[in-house]
C-alpha cells in the first residue's frame, strides 16, 4: 500500500533557464508540476561540477566521503592516468538498492552501476551521456528487447558536435529528439508492467543540448551573434520542449497515488570552463616552466584580437585539429603551414622540415594511434613534460586541476614538501593575474587548495593539489598573462558548460500547490526519495529530505 514514486532526472538542466523559459509559457508539463506541488533550487559543490553531482546523488555523500572525484585518475607514484568510469559503489550503494521489499525500476541512469540488491529492473546505457558503465541489464536481456521494441538511442556516445557547424548541430538536434522520443516509450513501457514502488530515469539530452546547442539559444555566448541569429529557431529550447512532452507522456502512464518529482542535481550556463581548464591551464604552466618557450596559440599582447574563429580550418577542422594547427614552431614557414594547410596534407610536409626536438607535444593524432582515449584532453598533449615541470594539469571537464610535482610523491618530484605551500602561493598569484584577453577582466575567481599538508597522502583526497575556479560572467577565447604572454584566440569548444545549481519540484499527497521550499542541496534528492517511499535512510546519507509529508499521506489507512 506504500505509494508509488516517479523521479525523473533532467541532467544539467539550469534552473535560470528553466525558470525563464516556463514564465514565458514554455514547458506546459514542468509548468503545471510546479503550479500543482512545490519547487526550490538546490546547490552542489563549486568544483568537480561536471565529475561528481550524480555519485553525491545516486550515494547521498559528498566525494569527501566516497572518494571519487573523477573517471580519471592518476596512478599513484607515476605520472599515467587511467579511466576508472563510474564509482565502484562497494562502499557506499546506490541510495535504491533497497533489497526485496521495494519493488524498483531504474533506467538509463548515469554513472551507476547494477545492483544486486535491486528487486526490481536496471536498465544502464541506453541513452545517457557519459553513462561510464556498460550498456547492460538485470534482466539480461531486458536492454535488448527495449531495443528490439523501441529502438537504441541514434546518439548514445556520439552526443556531439562541431559547434561551429549548423548542419552538424542540426543532426545532433535531431538524434537527440529521437532518442527522447524512444526513451518515453521506453519508460511507458516500464511504468505499465507493474506497480513500482520507484521509478527512476534521467533525461541525458538536456546535458548533450546544453553543451552543445548553448549558442544557438542563448545571447550570452560570444558566438549567439555569429551563428545563433542564423539557427532558424532556439534549438535548446525545442530540445527541452520535446523532453516537456516526454514528462507529460509518461505521467500519464504513472499511477495517480504517485509522487512525482522532477529534479536536477547541477546545471549549465554559457560555457567559462573547457578553453581555461582544458587548454589555457596546461599553456600557461608549460610557459612558466619552460620561460620563453610557447607550445599551443602564441598570440602578440596589446592588440585587438579577432573576431572569434569561425571560418576556415575552425570550421572544417573541427575543434582538435584547428588547436594543434596553432601549435608554436620556430619556423615561420612551418607554423603558417601548420595553421593553414589541411591536417593530411601538413602532415605529409612535415619531414620536410626534419624531425622536431625532443621531447616535444604530442599530438592527438599520435595518442589516437596509441589507443589513449584521453587524446581529447589538451593536458595529456604536455604529458612528455610532466616529470620536468613543478606543477601540471590534469585532464578536465570542469574546473582547472592542477598537480603539484612533489618530492617523495611523484617519481621525480622537483618540489620539495617543505617548498609545497610557498610554491602554491607563487602560482596562484600568477594564475590570479591571468586576464580576459578582450575584456582585460580577471579569469580566476578563486583558487581551492585541497590538502593542509604536502604529506596528506589520504587516498579519497583529489588528485589535484590546487582546484582553479574560474569566473562566470563571460565565456573567452583568448588570455593574458603580464608574465607569460597571451595564448589564443582559439576556438571555442563547448559552448555550454556546468554550474552548481540544480533544482527539484515535486507533486503528490500531502504536497501544498504551487509552495516553496528552501534552498536544498543536491544531497537531500536520495533522503527525499527514501523519505517518501517510507524506506530507510541510511545513517550515513549527509542530506535531508527537503518535504516534511505527514505520514499519514506516505501510507493510507486500510
Amino acid at each position: 500500500m506504500k505509494k508509488p514514486v516517479i523521479a525523473i532526472g533532467l541532467d544539467a538542466a539550469d534552473p535560470s533557464l528553466l525558470e525563464t523559459w516556463m514564465s514565458q509559457g514554455h514547458l506546459k508539463n514542468l509548468r503545471r508540476l510546479r503550479a500543482q506541488g512545490a519547487y526550490t533550487r538546490l546547490n552542489n559543490l563549486d568544483y568537480y561540477r561536471a565529475e561528481t553531482p550524480l555519485t553525491t546523488f545516486l550515494t547521498g555523500c559528498l566525494p569527501e566521503k566516497t572518494g571519487y572525484w573523477a573517471p580519471v585518475k592518476l596512478l599513484e607514484g607515476t605520472y599515467d592516468i587511467e579511466e576508472i568510469e563510474a564509482y565502484d559503489f562497494t562502499e557506499y550503494p546506490p541510495f535504491y538498492a533497497l533489497g526485496d521489499d521495494y519493488r524498483v525500476a531504474v533506467f538509463d541512469m548515469p554513472h551507476s552501476t547494477l545492483s544486486e540488491q535491486v528487486n526490481g529492473v536496471q536498465v544502464l546505457a541506453w541513452g545517457a551521456h557519459a553513462p561510464l558503465t556498460p550498456s547492460h541489464s538485470r534482466p539480461t536481456q531486458l536492454l535488448q528487447e527495449l531495443i528490439s521494441q523501441h529502438g537504441e538511442h541514434p546518439a548514445l556516445n556520439k552526443d556531439y558536435a562541431n559547434c561551429l557547424n549548423l548542419t552538424d548541430l542540426a543532426k545532433l538536434q535531431k538524434a537527440l529528439e529521437t532518442g527522447i522520443s524512444r526513451r518515453s516509450a521506453i519508460c511507458q513501457d516500464l511504468l505499465q508492467r507493474e506497480p513500482w514502488d520507484l521509478f527512476l530515469t534521467l533525461f541525458g539530452e538536456t546535458h548533450s543540448a546544453a553543451h552543445y546547442l548553448w549558442h544557438l539559444s542563448q545571447p550570452d555566448h560570444p558566438l549567439y551573434p555569429i551563428l545563433g541569429v542564423r539557427s532558424p529557431g532556439d534549438a535548446l529550447l525545442e530540445v527541452f520542449e520535446a523532453v516537456d512532452q516526454a514528462i507529460g507522456e509518461i505521467l500519464a502512464k504513472a499511477p495517480e497515488d504517485a509522487y512525482v518529482l522532477v529534479f536536477a542535481t547541477h546545471g549549465m550556463g554559457s560555457n567559462i570552463m573547457d578553453l581555461p581548464s582544458m587548454l589555457f591551464l596546461p599553456e600557461l604552466l608549460y610557459r612558466f616552466n619552460f620561460p620563453g618557450k610557447f607550445g599551443i596559440a602564441p598570440g602578440k599582447m596589446g592588440t585587438t584580437p579577432k573576431q572569434p574563429m569561425t571560418e576556415g580550418r575552425a570550421r572544417w577542422g573541427g575543434w582538435l585539429g584547428t588547436v594543434w594547427g596553432l601549435k608554436h614552431e620556430s619556423n615561420p614557414v612551418k607554423g603558417f603551414l601548420r595553421r593553414n594547410t589541411p591536417t593530411k596534407l601538413f602532415n605529409r610536409l612535415e619531414p620536410l622540415f626534419g624531425a622536431a626536438p625532443q621531447p616535444d607535444l604530442v599530438s592527438f593524432h599520435q595518442l589516437q594511434k596509441q589507443s589513449d582515449s584521453l587524446f581529447y584532453q589538451p593536458a595529456i598533449w604536455y604529458k612528455p613534460f610532466w616529470s620536468q615541470m613543478k606543477a601540471f594539469a590534469l585532464p578536465s571537464f570542469s574546473e582547472g586541476y592542477i598537480r603539484i610535482n612533489l618530492q617523495e610523491r611523484e617519481p621525480e618530484g622537483i618540489v620539495a614538501p617543505s617548498e609545497y605551500d610557498a610554491f602554491c602561493d607563487e602560482l596562484s598569484q600568477q594564475l590570479y593575474c591571468l586576464r580576459d584577453g578582450r575584456t582585460g577582466k580577471p579569469m580566476v575567481q578563486k583558487i581551492i587548495r585541497t590538502r593542509q599538508h604536502a604529506t596528506d597522502r589520504d587516498p579519497k583526497l583529489p588528485d589535484a593539489d590546487l582546484v582553479v575556479i574560474w569566473q562566470e560572467e563571460h565565456a573567452t577565447d583568448v588570455v593574458d598573462s603580464p608574465d607569460l604572454g597571451r595564448i589564443g584566440p582559439v576556438p571555442h569548444h563547448r559552448t555550454g558548460s556546468h554550474r552548481s545549481q540544480g533544482f527539484f519540484m515535486a507533486q503528490g499527497s500531502g504536497i501544498a500547490p504551487g509552495s516553496s521550499l528552501p534552498v536544498g542541496h543536491a544531497l537531500d534528492l536520495a533522503p527525499t526519495i527514501l523519505k517518501l517511499m517510507d524506506a530507510p535512510i541510511p545513517e550515513y546519507c549527509e542530506g535531508k529530505p527537503l518535504l516534511e509529508v505527514p505520514a499519514s499521506q506516505l501510507q493510507p489507512a486500510y
